[in-house]
């Protein structure tokens, strides 16, 4: 296995249209959404760590999520865990854990990748990365895994390339908002439209140099904590000034400036798990297109819903047409799918009572 290779795993979300399965305190990536006996975040470094060593998976994550990974993922140890004691977005965290691994080994290669996705092939994912990190040891890159659009989703930012580029890693012309649906189906008939899934891949050197020419400021900022990176001085230094960070995502810092990102179009399966609606869309259904997970049912006159309980309950549904069922501890939801993207609106209600 190669020591150069690293990974940084995003794992401070909270998935707050998960809910009320994904909690403030209990979120997501901490869940086993898939029924599978594994959680996002072990099926996540265990997808990863195919590749990459063990020691060399790095947890970028809140404070309050410290135990939780810890017991998650027993083979990690305390100083692998990268705690944020404020929220700052991606570009922040992204440029901490590079200098760190810069300070350790300079020679590194690294992907960024969000710790609850969901990909079925992961061979494939493993090919696919290595291909990645093939191409960042030899060039001065940032690149990232584009997935290949099967609608036209309006929830994702897109990556456009050069359609002219023969390549199997092509030329990133320019990162694209999320569109309004007359927007995505352009895209789509194009042909040269990726969705962005936030999995990036480059060498510590070329990440540091954008950060440097891109984020001066931010980058300045960072660079004080040399000296401490990788000691015992370094959660000090961190508690004391990451909250000084500007609050930016690492497409908007550096990705959408750089004129050196290319992108390899993914020949994985993957869904971002980002609603109820994607996690039925991935599961096993009954005849009538139900998704069960965790439950006991008696179903009559029901169709494409998705049920979750806790414990096996019995659950008895007739009549019900596209609903969220979901019943987890002190909370029952039965919530129409066609409007899951109001339940982080529900989420905030909720935690106001």
């Amino acid at each position: 296995m190669n020591k150069n290779y690293y990974a940084i795993l995003m794992a401070g979300g909270v998935g707050s249209r998960f809910w009320p399965v994904s909690t403030t305190d209990f979120p997501k990536q901490f869940h086993d959404m898939l029924g599978s006996g594994d959680t996002l975040i072990q099926k996540t470094f265990s997808r990863l760590s195919k590749l990459i060593p063990v020691e060399n998976i790095l947890i970028l994550t809140n404070e309050r999520y410290n135990d939780l990974v810890l017991k998650q993922l027993p083979m990690v140890k305390q100083e692998q865990v990268l705690l944020e004691p404020a929220m700052r977005n991606t570009a922040p965290c992204i440029l901490y854990a590079s200098l760190k691994i810069q300070k350790q080994n300079p020679n590194a290669v690294m992907v960024v990748a969000p710790s609850d996705h969901w990909i079925e092939d992961e061979d494939e994912f493993s090919r696919n990365l290595q291909q990645c990190f093939d191409f960042c040891q030899k060039e001065n890159a940032l690149m990232t895994l584009g997935i290949q659009p099967t609608y036209p989703n309006t929830g994702f930012g897109y990556i456009e390339f050069d359609k002219a580029d023969p390549n199997p890693i092509k030329k990133v012309n320019q990162f694209r908002e999320k569109p309004d649906y007359k927007t995505a189906k352009a895209f789509l008939e194009a042909g040269n439209f990726l969705w962005n899934g936030g999995i990036f891949i480059w060498s510590v050197k070329s990440i540091a140099e954008a950060f440097e020419k891109f984020q001066p400021q931010m980058n300045a900022l960072f660079q004080q904590g040399s000296e401490s990176y990788n000691t015992s001085n370094e959660k000090q230094f961190i508690d004391q000034n990451y909250q000084k960070a500007e609050n930016v995502s690492i497409d908007y810092a550096v990705m959408e400036k750089a004129e050196n990102v290319y992108v390899l179009p993914a020949t994985f399966d993957w869904n971002d798990l980002g609603t109820w609606g994607s996690l039925h869309d991935k599961l096993d259904k009954d005849d009538n297109n139900n998704t069960v997970v965790n439950a006991t049912v008696i179903l009559e006159n029901a169709s494409n819903n998705i049920i979750r309980s806790e414990a096996k309950k019995l659950v008895v549904i007739d009549g019900l047409d596209d609903y969220i069922i979901v019943d987890n501890e002190n909370v029952l939801m039965i919530y129409p799918k066609s409007k899951e993207q109001e339940i982080k609106r529900i989420t905030a209600l909720a935690n106001e009572l």
